[in-house]
Parts: structure tokens; C-alpha cells; sequence
């Protein structure tokens, strides 16, 4: 603040040390419930849509719960009429295609998808299609035809029961094809964002440590690469790092089952859904432009695939902009990712730098995450996989990196 005399009169200046915000957009995103107990209301939600319901859920771990039969209960009471599907594994485009085919008939009129990642893809990719009649090879990015989707979509609600992928905050249903000739490829549109998202950390505890470990590394990744993609803004960046602090006081307690569990459980189910809302917005980055070939020809869960990758990759993007991009901005945005991750104070880029990648190899280290030859990659794998991994992540990393630092990624995890 400053003083100045104009005249007789006294005028107090006052100036901001701020910048002016760069212009950005944010695309549709769903209403948002969140909190413990909220999964209660859930048939009351539904029942705002219509009475025809399609369930999607995975194929264990929601059955068995009392949540789970809390749920038909209030489904009952909401006279809602409901059937029931499930997803094993990771969603394939022939799996949505026989269940769009097995209800078309059956006048569904919301789809409500509850479970993981997998689950939720699979029940977003199936609302988008049931009114449509096409086969979703269709609308794949990267693969067939790539048909504009004009929708209608069914209404979709999503509640997740793991946190890792955001799904049920996103616009894409990823959809994979295992094998040698295999792809991991998105359905994609603004119509198939959930109309609502029931976000209930109390469902994260079913979750086994090993997913709990696997999902959350994930969710960090999502939070990192959005907060340094090329794409990434003003908004995008607060959100990020709010969550990448929740995974940094919450992912290992949760992990560890230490302190209070409700909170981790809150901390980290906020986390993911924030990954979902940046990534949506943002594009990510190289570790999952890399993830998408792995987890199509390997059985390698996709946070594992993350979690194994992404302090390496963290190292040689700082190490590839150091020597070609100096002044690219993503350096200074990994010394803030120090500072937030370790809530600590700026001294030196280089320390910030060593500290943060140091810390995310430590991470990965206590989550006990396999190396990717544990998944049956070897060196012999390594082309295949970095010629097929230039898809729309890999676009909007810091900077392009060369087939042979790719390659060196990985090898460095094998």
C-alpha cells in the first residue's frame, strides 16, 4: 500500500502483488455429492431420473457389502424397477457391446455405476450407448471408424468405491483389448460426464491395501501430471494441489491402517475425485502415455503401471528440461510440488528437485509396488511399447520426449 497527495487530499494507493489470471475453460463437470453416508442417498438421486434402472457394478467386493443391500432396499422403497450387471477385470469394447445388447430393449432410463474404475468406464460407456444401438468400436479414439458421438446418453450416476481413477468425474470410458495386438483407447464426450457424483469415503473400506496403494498412486500421478501438463491453469493447478497435500498426509496411514481411518478415507476419496476433475480438463502426462500400452499388453493394473513410473519419469522430465528447456515453466512447478509434498521451504531448484523425486521413489518403495517384470515385461518388450504409446497423454507432458528416454523409463523399472 502507498500514499500520494493529490492536492489538498490524502489518496491511499493500494497495489496488489498479483498477475492477471490468463484466460482458461473449464468443460462440464457433474454434481458433486460427497461426504461420509452420503451413498445413502443414492435411490433418491436415481429416482429424480426415472424408475428403470441398469446397475453396474464389479463383480465381488459391492456384493457382499452392507451397503449394498441397503441399497435394494431403498430401491424398493423409491419403487425403483432394477437390473443388474457386472464387470470382472478391466472393461473390453465386446463386454459393453453384449451388455448394450443384452438391455436395449428393456427401456432403461438411468444407468447407476458403482464400484472402480472399471466399473464406472464400463457403466459410462454402456448409458452412452444404450440409446444409440452402435457398437462402441465406433467411437473409440485411435481405433475403427472414430464416429462422432451425437448421443443421446442415458443419464448416468457414479459412485466410487475405490480412490485412484476419478472416473466419476471424468468425460472418458476406457475401454482395453489384452494382447500382443491388444490397445487401451477412450470412449469420449461431454455427454457421458455422470449427471451426478456420489462420492462416499465410507466405501473405500473394502478396499485391500494392495488396491488402496495401487489406486492411490494413481490419483497422485493424475494430480502431478495435470498440475505440469501443457494444458493446465489457474483452477486446475489450486485443485491439484489441495489434493496432492491430501495424498501427501493421507495415502500411508490409509496404506498402513494408522491414525484416524474416516479421515484418510475422507483425504483421499477428495483426492481422487479432484484428479478426475483435473484431468478432465488438463490431459496428463507421459507416465500414463505410457500406462495405456502397458496395461494393454501386459496384466499390469493401471495404478501399478503409475505407481512403478512415476518417479522416474518426474527425474527425467526435470533432467530432459534442464538440458533442452531450460525455461520451460513445469521446473518451477516441480519445485512447488516440493514444497506442497513436503511442506517444506525453497532453497534451491536442484534440492527441491532431488528431494521431491526422492520422495516419490520412497513412496513406491512403501507401497510395496512391483517392478514391470513382474508383469512379464522384459527389454526385448520395450519398443513395441514406446511406439505405441504417443497417444493424447503423451501430448500434453511438459515436453516431447524421445523414443530412447522413454525407453530408458522403463528399462530403469523393469
Amino acid at each position: 500500500m502507498g500514499f500520494e497527495c493529490i492536492g489538498d487530499k490524502l489518496a491511499i494507493r493500494f497495489i496488489w502483488a498479483v498477475n492477471m489470471i490468463e484466460a482458461f475453460s473449464i468443460s462440464r463437470l457433474p454434481r458433486i455429492e460427497f461426504g461420509h453416508g452420503c451413498f445413502a442417498k443414492t435411490a433418491g438421486i436415481c429416482a429424480a431420473y426415472g424408475s428403470r434402472l441398469l446397475l453396474v457394478t464389479g463383480a465381488r467386493s459391492f456384493q457382499s457389502s452392507g451397503a449394498f443391500e441397503q441399497l435394494k432396499a431403498d430401491f424398493s422403497a423409491h419403487k425403483i424397477d432394477w437390473q443388474h450387471c457386472t464387470i470382472d477385470g478391466e472393461p473390453s469394447p465386446q463386454m459393453v457391446d453384449d451388455i448394450v445388447k443384452q438391455y436395449a430393449d428393456a427401456d432403461i432410463e438411468i444407468v447407476l455405476g458403482v464400484g472402480g474404475g472399471s466399473a464406472l468406464d464400463a457403466a459410462k460407456a454402456i448409458a452412452g450407448l444404450l440409446k444409440v444401438q452402435r457398437s462402441v468400436m465406433d467411437y473409440l479414439e485411435g481405433v475403427g471408424p472414430e464416429l462422432e458421438y451425437s448421443g443421446p446418453a442415458v443419464p448416468f450416476i457414479a459412485a466410487p468405491t475405490t480412490a485412484g481413477t476419478g472416473s466419476e468425474a471424468t468425460k472418458n470410458a476406457v475401454l482395453s483389448v489384452q494382447g500382443k495386438d491388444g490397445f487401451k483407447k477412450s470412449f469420449r464426450h461431454d455427454q457421458l460426464v455422470a449427471q451426478v457424483a456420489i462420492v462416499d469415503p465410507a466405501l473405500l473400506g473394502s478396499c485391500p491395501p494392495e488396491v488402496i496403494a495401487a489406486n492411490g498412486m494413481d490419483a497422485l500421478t493424475q494430480l502431478l501430471e495435470s498440475y505440469v501438463s501443457t494444458r493446465a491453469n489457474p483452477m486446475t493447478d489450486t485443485l491439484a494441489l489441495k489434493g496432492l497435500r491430501a495424498v501427501a498426509e493421507c495415502l500411508l496411514p490409509l496404506y498402513w491402517r494408522e491414525g484416524d481411518i474416516a479421515e484418510a478415507q475422507s483425504n483421499m476419496a477428495f483426492a481422487s475425485m479432484l484428479s478426475g476433475i483435473c484431468l478432465a480438463q488438463t490431459g496428463l502426462g507421459s507416465v500414463h502415455g505410457l500406462a495405456a500400452p502397458l496395461g494393454a499388453y501386459f496384466p499390469i493394473p493401471h495404478g501399478v503401471a503409475c505407481g512403478t513410473l512415476v518417479a522416474e519419469a518426474t527425474r527425467l522430465n526435470i533432467d530432459a528440461m534442464l538440458s533442452r528447456e531450460p525455461n520451460n515453466p513445469a521446473l518451477d512447478k516441480y519445485v512447488k510440488l516440493d514444497q506442497v509434498l513436503l511442506d517444506t521451504d525453497y532453497h534451491n531448484k536442484h534440492e527441491s528437485w532431488e528431494r521431491l523425486v526422492n520422495l516419490l521413489s520412497r513412496w513406491t518403495e512403501a507401497l510395496k509396488l512391483p517392478r514391470l517384470s513382474s508383469y512379464g515385461v522384459s527389454e526385448g518388450d520395450l519398443d513395441h511399447i514406446v511406439a505405441n504409446a504417443r497417444g493424447s497423454s503423451m501430448k500434453t507432458n511438459p515436453l516431447e520426449l524421445t523414443d530412447e528416454e522413454l525407453k530408458g523409463l522403463l528399462l530403469s523399472r523393469l
